[in-house]
């Protein structure tokens, strides 16, 4: 019988960070680069000169601006995930299983991956519903990765090992977007006859480099924590959990005003991740240059910087807090924001994206080991705790994306939806300097 490895070991540390290397493809692939890209070839209708005719999709009898339509649907999977993974995490914490709730929703959203194979406008539900379904896995199995962080690290280690499954996640998903695009960019070298087929093997690629690299992490994690038996009561358990779990955050003022900064700042933060491409393909000129290479370059970029990012910032945090750190890498993305507002080519684009990857990866990693710093000192039930650090963010992303699909749908134009980031970054600031600073 395999042992478990000990707390804060090397290789139980390695292998929990690896699930980053696993499941950050879909991040890039499907979230960020291939899909979007994708998803606007299917929707847009161009003129001969390049300028777009028509972006309107008729979904279930109704009448949707292609950015209206891809919002509301991802706002519906994060609004699912935020309902279901308070009760998920509570189930998990009672009866010690959580690896195989991660397991489940790892496998729902590499095979919904592999179904995106056959998006097509003749099929369009099918489409969407494989893209919400994959949306729904990889947030959900994020709960209960993230809820090991404290289990497996002391807290002197979290930070850089946070930091380590995030490059190690930009590096992994990069990889992959490079076999892609190799592919997409010289299909006619690998005997394809044309774009199409090998945009939609990305999408295949993506579902089994995502199952295949989390064997490794899956064989290493503990089973979890408690080992009660499987009882007729579970769920109202789980409940009664997360009651008791809440009542603790409030009765705990810095983790309760870090979690309502969190659920600000995070709301601008993780929209504007999940909308960029889809900026980038209807907002800017790009000329004579090839708009799908210059989006999947800029996104490399990110990813590249990102790696930077996150180190800088665990650095950062080491020397002046945690805390301090964060509201520095607010202010940063208010300057962005303001400048991305004023953006029209794709050099401008180019220069945006260094810098959102410089902060893209600190915010992430630092925004997950502070939370994980604030739970208390020897709590079992980790993955409620992270529930709610989930349900933060989730419902922020509900919001975020809301707006940016209103936006869309009023003005015509996703370039207004800056303003919103602009508001959410400023009130994350104000209410990151309400959090305790002693001991982060």
């Amino acid at each position: 019988m395999k042992q478990n490895l000990p707390k804060g070991s090397a290789k139980l540390l390695n292998a929990w960070a690896f699930y980053d290397w696993a499941n950050s493809v879909y991040s890039l692939v499907i979230a960020s680069a291939i899909f979007p890209i994708f998803y606007g070839a299917l929707t847009i209708v161009k003129n001969e000169d390049g300028s777009i005719l028509s972006d309107t999709v008729t979904f279930l009898g109704f009448d949707f601006n292609n950015d209206t339509l891809i919002s509301i649907v991802t706002a519906a999977a994060f609004l699912v995930v935020s309902i279901l993974s308070p009760l998920l995490s509570g189930i998990a914490d009672y009866v010690g299983n959580k690896k195989i709730f991660m397991k489940f929703f790892c496998y729902l959203g590499a095979t919904s991956c592999i179904g995106l194979y056959w998006f097509n406008m003749d099929h369009l539900w099918f489409g969407l519903l494989c893209y919400f379904l994959a949306l729904i896995g990889f947030w959900a199995s994020l709960v209960f990765y993230n809820s090991y962080l404290p289990d497996i690290a002391f807290k002197e280690q979290q930070d850089k090992i946070s930091a380590k499954g995030y490059s190690l996640g930009y590096i992994g998903s990069v990889i992959l977007l490079l076999i892609c695009l190799a592919m997409i960019m010289m299909y006619d070298s690998f005997g394809f006859e044309n774009e199409a087929l090998p945009t939609r093997l990305s999408f295949v690629l993506t579902g089994l480099w995502w199952i295949g690299f989390s064997q490794y992490t899956y064989y290493h994690l503990p089973k979890g924590n408690k080992q009660e038996k499987f009882t007729k009561n579970l769920l109202f358990n789980g409940f009664k959990e997360l009651k008791l779990i809440w009542n603790k955050i409030k009765s705990d003022i810095k983790l309760k005003r870090y979690l309502g900064a969190f659920f600000v700042y995070s709301m601008a933060v993780q929209t504007i991740m999940l909308v960029a491409t889809y900026f980038g393909i209807e907002e800017l000129d790009w000329g004579d240059t090839n708009a799908t290479t210059g989006l999947i370059v800029s996104i490399l970029l990110i990813q590249l910087v990102a790696v930077l990012g996150a180190f800088i910032t665990s650095r950062s945090s080491a020397r002046f807090g945690n805390i301090n750190t964060l509201i520095v890498l607010n202010l940063i993305w208010i300057c962005i924001c303001v400048y991305a507002f004023t953006i029209t080519t794709p050099f401008q684009f180019y220069f945006t994206a260094a810098f959102v990857g410089l902060v893209m990866g600190g915010i992430q990693s630092l925004s997950r080991s502070t939370y994980s710093k604030f739970i208390p000192e020897n709590a079992l039930d980790t993955a409620s705790y992270f529930s709610f650090y989930d349900v933060s963010e989730k419902i922020g992303i509900v919001i975020g994306m809301l707006s940016y699909g209103y936006v869309a749908q009023i003005t015509g134009s996703i370039r207004y939806a800056i303003l919103f980031f602009i508001v959410f970054f400023i009130i994350g600031v104000i209410l990151l300097l309400r959090v305790p600073r002693n001991s982060n």
